[in-house]
């Protein structure tokens, strides 16, 4: 029993409780004291909430928030806060029946995007993801699993690799939430640059949707392999093919490569303890920060460096740490030709065409190199020194044996579900 009412609000208070208990509605949300009491004599204080506990509700039933960018150009927002008359969305709007009805509905849902907005606050790029846990209705059927399914992702604003940017999101979006598959649908076009750029990163037709006649492609990539499935693969494809997974066994090399910080900033911009740059902050995209394939130059001599070997980058001077893991995709060495080298390393390089002039005055040695991880603890030079990795700085690119590789990788926290060995 709710109790008798005694005066107006005692009949009020009854009949929101009796709203709750007969299942009217879900669940009511005061801050009165004295509805909570009843709400337990009624036995539904489980459904009478308070401000605070419906916001913690809605935050756990709700769909799941996506992590901040850590981009200042590019955004976090609720998709109810972009206005479908801009002309992005128009060609979603012609391949897709129904696309404002499905737009109203997951603004309803609350959904969120990362978007990126040009000075005139239209929209240049935007990524929505969802995370599913059922079949998908294709031809053959993908059975149900939890993975995460990318709605959207579209670039008008090229040249700037948010592409890439959006994919390395998405790709930490699935870490987070343990998910071991992502997904997208797609209509495929003659030399379509979408699908050039997602089958770099492991990306596959796996089947197809129809609608009306039209057949839409199902591009299925996987996080991390069974072991039957990249036993026989190189290093290289491990790497392509289930990003940011990676092979560290014996038949691959460990190299420690110092970087400057100015480089170090530039090259890795999700990197926790960088800071952004006033020009960030007032829109500029860093092109060579938005790529997962990357350049690195120096004037080592070494020639130990083959594709597939693991480069651990230590960034030099101010944090004298190790920061970050890539593997080697491509070597090439004794360049001397500043055009040469501008062709090879194309947006990737955070160095300027007068400092590539500058540096090829001697000769280069050139890694184009895929970055994988930062070290969820980036590891000191003293503590390395104290492991006797190193008696002292690394002062060029320098190999390291299989047990101070193993200490830096497990001291540096990478996550194992990654780790193929």
């Amino acid at each position: 029993m709710v109790g008798a009412p005694r005066h107006q609000n005692d009949r009020v208070d009854i009949a929101l409780l009796y709203a709750v208990s007969s299942n009217a509605v879900d669940f009511l949300i005061t801050q009165d004291q004295g509805i909570h009491e009843r709400a337990h004599r009624a036995n539904v204080y489980d459904r009478v909430l308070s401000v605070e506990e419906a916001l913690v509700l809605c935050r756990r039933l709700g769909p799941p928030t996506i992590p901040s960018p850590m981009i200042p150009a590019l955004e976090v927002k609720p998709v109810y806060k972009l206005s479908t008359a801009d002309p992005f969305f128009d060609s979603l709007r012609d391949e897709y029946d129904g696309f404002d009805d499905w737009w109203q509905r997951i603004c309803r849902e609350g959904r969120q995007a990362w978007v990126y907005l040009r000075g005139d606050d239209s929209i240049g790029a935007l990524l929505i993801p969802k995370i599913e846990d059922e079949a998908v209705p294709s031809e053959p059927l993908l059975p149900r699993k939890k993975r995460l399914k990318i709605c959207t992702m579209k670039v008008t604003h090229t040249g700037y690799k948010i592409g890439e940017l959006f994919i390395k999101l998405a790709v930490r979006y699935c870490q987070e939430h343990g998910l071991s598959e992502m997904y997208l649908t797609h209509f495929k076009e003659p030399s379509d640059p979408l699908v050039q750029l997602i089958s770099r990163f492991g990306f596959e037709r796996v089947a197809r949707l129809e609608h009306n006649g039209r057949f839409e492609e199902v591009y299925l990539k996987q996080l991390w392999p069974q072991e039957e499935d990249w036993k026989s693969l190189s290093p290289l494809e491990i790497s392509r093919r289930y990003y940011p997974s990676f092979y560290d066994g014996q038949a691959v090399r460990k190299f420690v490569v110092p970087i400057r910080p100015d480089y170090h900033s530039r090259l890795f911009i999700e990197w926790g303890s960088r800071q952004a740059t006033l020009e960030e902050w007032l829109g500029k995209l860093v092109v060579e920060g938005n790529t997962i394939d990357k350049a690195y130059l120096s004037h080592s001599r070494t020639r130990k460096i083959r594709p597939g070997d693991l480069l651990l980058f230590y960034r030099s001077q101010d944090r004298k740490e190790v920061t970050s893991l890539g593997v080697v995709q491509e070597v090439h060495r004794n360049l001397q030709d500043p055009d040469e080298i501008i062709k090879l390393v194309g947006k990737r390089t955070v160095y300027t065409v007068d400092e590539i002039r500058t540096l090829a005055k001697k000769p280069i040695l050139l890694l184009l190199f895929r970055w994988h991880f930062h070290f969820r603890r980036p590891i000191p030079l003293q503590e390395l020194c104290d492991a006797g990795v190193f008696k002292m700085a690394p002062q060029t690119i320098t190999q390291i044996d299989e047990k101070a590789y193993s200490e830096l990788r497990d001291r540096g926290g990478i996550d194992a579900r990654f780790v193929l060995h």
